[in-house]
């Protein structure tokens, strides 16, 4: 388990930069303390002690803007670590305004509080707690660094790319398979998919108030918030509330 590695490494919980942010710009890093190639046979507390450098998993930004006219977004985001992983997610509140961000804020409760469960258990429990608002559409990945995979699944249209940094790889990136549906009103069929995923490789979250095409010509190299923000300011088609989340994995620091 991830977790519990970076714990005996001297990679304490609470030494983890981990954050369910929903309304922030700034860029944010999720960081492990301390180097993979460390002497393992001392003590995790000699390990936190000497521990002076940090090794990051994640990289992110992201950048959200509500309808013109509107106070706020019913498009929020979820960047959460957890046993294994990481458990990302941007959702979509049906319509604008305060009852849009209510359901939202609904589902992304859910996801943070139970970032462990598997992607078919947290829809089904969305779609439960759903039942009396608006509804959402959502897209939701568990990044798995130990397994270097991401599984994903989307409800409604809350696009997810994945973006390789290889350009040798056979394919330049991936896209999930986004179901019809409405997460809180009419749930499809719930089949995750997993694919491959290296250092340096992009995840790339956005919903519909973003404009098709918005993974076109996107530079691996550049910082996360930056690609979030030209995403945002090139794409932002004005009629609904818009965000894009992007998340760079970085590695565990032997690949």
């Amino acid at each position: 388990m991830l977790k519990r590695q970076l714990d005996y490494m001297g990679y304490a919980p609470t030494k983890l930069h981990r954050t369910a942010a929903l309304d922030s710009q700034a860029t944010r890093t999720t960081t492990q303390q301390g180097s993979h190639n460390r002497d393992t046979s001392k003590t995790p507390k000699q390990l936190e002690t000497e521990a002076d450098v940090f090794e990051p998993l994640i990289a992110w930004g992201v950048a959200t803007r509500a309808l013109p006219g509107q106070k706020v977004s019913g498009d929020l985001h979820l960047v959460k670590l957890f046993e294994d992983g990481f458990l990302l997610a941007a959702v979509d509140g049906i319509g604008h305004g305060a009852e849009a961000r209510l359901a939202a804020k609904t589902a992304v409760a859910v996801l943070e509080n139970h970032p462990e469960d598997a992607l078919v258990v947290l829809f089904k429990r969305c779609h439960e707690l759903l039942a009396q608002t608006r509804g959402v559409v959502m897209t939701a990945a568990a990044l798995q660094p130990m397994q270097r995979q991401l599984t994903w699944m989307g409800v409604g249209n809350v696009e997810a790319l994945l973006v390789r940094a290889d350009v040798r790889a056979k394919t330049h990136g991936d896209r999930v398979v986004l179901r019809s549906g409405l997460v809180g009103y009419q749930l499809p069929a719930l089949r995750p998919s997993t694919v491959p995923i290296a250092a340096g490789d992009l995840v790339v979250f956005a919903t519909d108030g973003i404009a098709p095409g918005f993974g076109e010509g996107l530079v691996c190299g550049e910082s996360p918030q930056k690609l979030a923000d030209t995403i945002l300011d090139r794409y932002f088609k004005g009629n609904d509330d818009a965000l894009a989340l992007v998340v760079r994995y970085l590695g565990m620091g032997y690949e």
